[in-house]
C-alpha cells in the first residue's frame, strides 16, 4: 500500500492540494487528503471503488454505518445518499483515499465472459460493500498512476489497466454486488433503473406505486428490496437527493431560498427549512452564510 499512498501524495503536492479533493483527469481518479477529523458531511456516493491508503472514514446511510480504515476498500454499485466523516487523521498521518469511479458500460461488457461459479447469492443485498484491498487492485491503480504519466501510456496502456481493474472487481470480493446490477431483469437492476428515475426529475411528486409498477415490481415488493439495497425508503432516498441537491445550488449560486425550495420539489418554504435543519445541522441561511465565510 506505501508505493499507491506514495503515488496519490506525489500527484496531490505536485498540483498543490495540501487538503481536500483532487479530481486527476489524467487518470480518471478522484484523490482525497485530510490532516484533520472533519465534521459530518452529506453527499452522493455513484458507482464507485473506494480504497482508504491510510487513516479512517465512516460511512452512513439509513440504518446502515461502515468503517472504512487503511487497507480496506468499498465499492458503491447504486447511486446512495450517505452522510460521512473522516474518523482518523492527523498532520502525520492523514486521512488518504482514492476513488475509482466505475464505467457500468465497461463492467457490461465484461459480464457475459464470466464464469458460472461467480453467480454464489448471498443474503446481504446493500449497495455498499466493504472487504480487506486486493493486491492485484493496488497494484493496477499504481500502474494506471504510472501510465497517466505520459501521452503515449496514457492512450495505449491506461485503457488497458482500467479494464483490468473492471474485471478483476468482477472476480473479486466485491463481485455479487456488481454481478447483481449487470444482469438485466434482477432485483438490484431494477432497483437501480427505479433510483435512476427518481434521479431524473427530483421536483416531480414521487408515487411509489406507479414507480414500482414501472420497474416491474409489486409495490410491497418494491418498497422491501429498494430499502434492502439503497438503505432508506423511496420517499426518503427522494428528500435526500432533494436536500443535496438544493445545497450545491445554495453553494453556487445566490438564488432565493424559496425559489430552490420549490426548484428541487418543495411546496413550502418553511417545510424546505424544517427539513434542511435536520439534514444538515443549519438553515438554509445559516448554513450560505458559513458555506461563504469558509
Amino acid at each position: 500500500m506505501t508505493g499507491l499512498l506514495d503515488r496519490v501524495s506525489t500527484l496531490m503536492d505536485r498540483a498543490r492540494v495540501q487538503q481536500g479533493a483532487l479530481a486527476h483527469a489524467a487518470s480518471g481518479l478522484h484523490l482525497l487528503r485530510f490532516e484533520t477529523e472533519t465534521r459530518q458531511t452529506a453527499t452522493v456516493y455513484r458507482p464507485l471503488l473506494c480504497l482508504v491508503l491510510q487513516g479512517a472514514k465512516q460511512v452512513s446511510t439509513g440504518s446502515h454505518s461502515l468503517t472504512v480504515v487503511q487497507g480496506q476498500s468499498l465499492i458503491v454499485s447504486h447511486a446512495i445518499p450517505v452522510v460521512s466523516r473522516i474518523t482518523a487523521a492527523c498532520p502525520e498521518a492523514p486521512y488518504v483515499a482514492l476513488v475509482l469511479p466505475l464505467d457500468l458500460d465497461l463492467l457490461r461488457g465484461l459480464a457475459p465472459a464470466l464464469p458460472p461459479s461467480r453467480a454464489a447469492r448471498k443474503q446481504n443485498r446493500f449497495s455498499i460493500t466493504l472487504c480487506k484491498t486486493e493486491q492485484e487492485i493496488e497494484h493496477a491503480l499504481t500502474r494506471l498512476i504510472d501510465q497517466s504519466e505520459t501521452e503515449a501510456t496514457r492512450q495505449l496502456l491506461a485503457p488497458i489497466t482500467r479494464q483490468e481493474l473492471h474485471a478483476r472487481l468482477l472476480l473479486g470480493p466485491h463481485a455479487e454486488a456488481l454481478q447483481r446490477l449487470l444482469w438485466h431483469e434482477t432485483t438490484a437492476s431494477r432497483i437501480f433503473r427505479a433510483t435512476r428515475e427518481i434521479q431524473s426529475d427530483l421536483s416531480r411528486a414521487l408515487v411509489v406505486g406507479d414507480l414500482a409498477e414501472q420497474i416491474g415490481m409489486s409495490p410491497s415488493a418494491f418498497f422491501e428490496h429498494f430499502k434492502a439495497i439503497t438503505g432508506t425508503s423511496p420517499l426518503q432516498y427522494q428528500k435526500d437527493l432533494r436536500l443535496l441537491n438544493a445545497r450545491d445550488v445554495l453553494r453556487c449560486s445566490d438564488a432565493k431560498i424559496s425559489d430552490i425550495a420549490f426548484r428541487v420539489g418543495y411546496e413550502s418554504s418553511a417545510q424546505f427549512s424544517r427539513e434542511y435543519s435536520r439534514k444538515f445541522g443549519l438553515s438554509p441561511r445559516q448554513d450560505r452564510a458559513l458555506m461563504a465565510a469558509e
